[in-house]
């Protein structure tokens, strides 16, 4: 079942029964077979692959994505996850045998995966098949109902999954909600076994308070300023391409975006020539006539973006238009630490460039502020590597490219601090969405409890001592 009712009323008053219906589905145990695992994951697969030239309409039109970046960003990457997670679920779902210490002997102890019952996955706009369906996956995998909410801010992706997930996938236990701040806020009132969301920092607050009030764990893919610092000596015509390919997919709507440069000074002037060739050489001179060139999402952010840049002297770029919300690619050099530039995530195609004295005022300047979701060097040196690898912390690292590491699915992705916490893809969305219970299986006999029991006579004292300092001397 799919809720799309006109009346808002209606919509709010079939949360509360659409969320039993998949916890039925889920007491029921109809989500716990590998067989029912394997044969939804397979279905989602088909719906990517056959319904492909609908997801690419879709993102033209909530996002102005080429069919080739839909392919690249949405659909791939989705793909890719399915088969890694198909290939491997066998062997990730096997009970792992443990130890068990020899004052417990003879005993038998394993830890066994089993699903956490009904998920909620909210998704952002910016990628908005892909960070619904990705998540998806794991909690599939791991054996759970789920309800999907998509962002209302890409209407027509949000219509199109819902629509075909319950064609493709079990109507009783895999249900798509649709709507905006209303119905995510009804959703939240309800009790879920996990909540799985992808947005911004002031919304992900807004998740974790209401989940808290059920004690519900959570998973907050957020975002924050992922910071690119450009080496004295680097290959800056290549780290010009990388970076400006980085920075101008989705129009710079990506969490994982580039989203300011720390370098030299004398470094950052011999780079800007090479971004502005790199954006040419993708876009050619005119961005706004490239069709692999996305626009904003909506007026507001387009708003939000423009005023940045508004009575601002501009290096590169700068030029707009409202009525397509095209925003040229764009670099500000020479940026201030307390610009407004370099207050909040950007998510756009402007790129700040801050000028430090080196590498160490660099690491200073990041350490400083919140905790990246990403961080990017351009490097020579290994010494250079090492130093941001252990004096920095970001949910992840890419030395000399950026935004590449989620598409390695034996990578965890997730951030830390303000970024976000918890992690997914390949196998740790199978842990993100299951709970490892811990099994222990000691045999009545021979009963070598007996040793420990009270009362606590001479012999047994001796007996615990020793095996107390045997335990303590095994773990050193």
């Amino acid at each position: 079942m799919t809720i799309t009712g006109t009346e808002a009323s209606d919509r709010l008053n079939d949360l509360a029964g659409t969320v039993q219906v998949l916890r039925d589905t889920f007491a029921r145990g109809t989500t716990k077979p590998f067989s029912w695992r394997v044969g939804q994951l397979r279905a989602l697969r088909r719906m990517l692959l056959e319904r492909g030239p609908e997801f690419e309409d879709a993102l033209a039109a909530d996002l102005a994505k080429s069919p080739t970046e839909t392919q690249m960003t949405e659909i791939g990457p989705v793909l890719g996850e399915l088969d890694f997670t198909l290939r491997h679920l066998r062997s990730w779902l096997r009970p792992s045998r443990v130890t068990v210490p020899v004052a417990l002997a003879p005993a038998f102890a394993k830890v066994i995966r089993e699903p956490l019952g009904v998920v909620l996955i909210i998704g952002p706009w910016n990628y908005p098949a892909h960070l619904v369906l990705a998540p998806l996956v794991g909690a599939l995998a791991a054996g759970n109902a789920v309800l999907i909410k998509p962002s209302e801010l890409a209407p027509t992706t949000s219509a199109l999954v819902a629509r075909l997930v319950p064609q493709y996938l079990d109507p009783a236990a895999v249900q798509v909600v649709e709507g905006g701040v209303e119905e995510a806020t009804e959703l939240l009132r309800e009790q879920f076994d996990h909540i799985f969301y992808t947005g911004n920092g002031q919304v992900g607050r807004i998740v974790a308070r209401a989940a808290a009030e059920h004690l519900t764990p959570t998973t907050l893919e957020l975002g924050g300023k992922s910071p690119v610092f450009v080496d004295d000596g680097a290959d800056l015509v290549e780290a010009a391409r990388r970076i400006v390919y980085a920075k101008s997919l989705n129009a710079g709507q990506t969490c994982v975006a580039p989203d300011y440069v720390l370098a030299t000074p004398a470094t950052a002037a011999a780079l800007l020539p090479h971004l502005k060739n790199a954006i040419a050489e993708f876009y050619g001179t005119n961005p706004r006539e490239s069709a692999d060139y996305g626009r904003i999402v909506n007026a507001r952010h387009f708003e939000r973006l423009t005023t940045m840049i508004a009575d601002r002297q501009v290096t590169l770029g700068g030029d707009y238009d409202a009525e397509t919300r095209y925003i040229a690619p764009t670099v500000v050099d020479g940026v201030s630490a307390d610009d407004p530039l370099m207050r909040d995530e950007i998510f756009g195609p402007i790129l700040p460039i801050v000028h430090v004295s080196g590498v160490s005022e660099a690491i200073s300047f990041i350490a400083q502020r919140d905790k990246p979701l990403a961080l990017y060097v351009f490097t020579r040196r290994t010494s250079v590597e090492r130093r941001f690898l252990r004096d920095t912390s970001s949910g992840a690292v890419g030395l000399n490219v950026p935004a590449a590491h989620l598409l390695v699915p034996r990578l965890p992705f997730g951030g830390v601090g303000a970024s976000g916490s918890g992690r997914y893809h390949g196998r740790y969305s199978v842990d993100t969405f299951s709970h490892s219970k811990a099994v222990l299986s000691k045999p009545l006999k021979p009963d070598t409890l007996r040793l420990i029991y009270p009362p606590f006579t001479e012999l047994r004292d001796v007996i615990i001592r020793t095996i107390v300092a045997k335990t303590g001397r095994s773990r050193r």
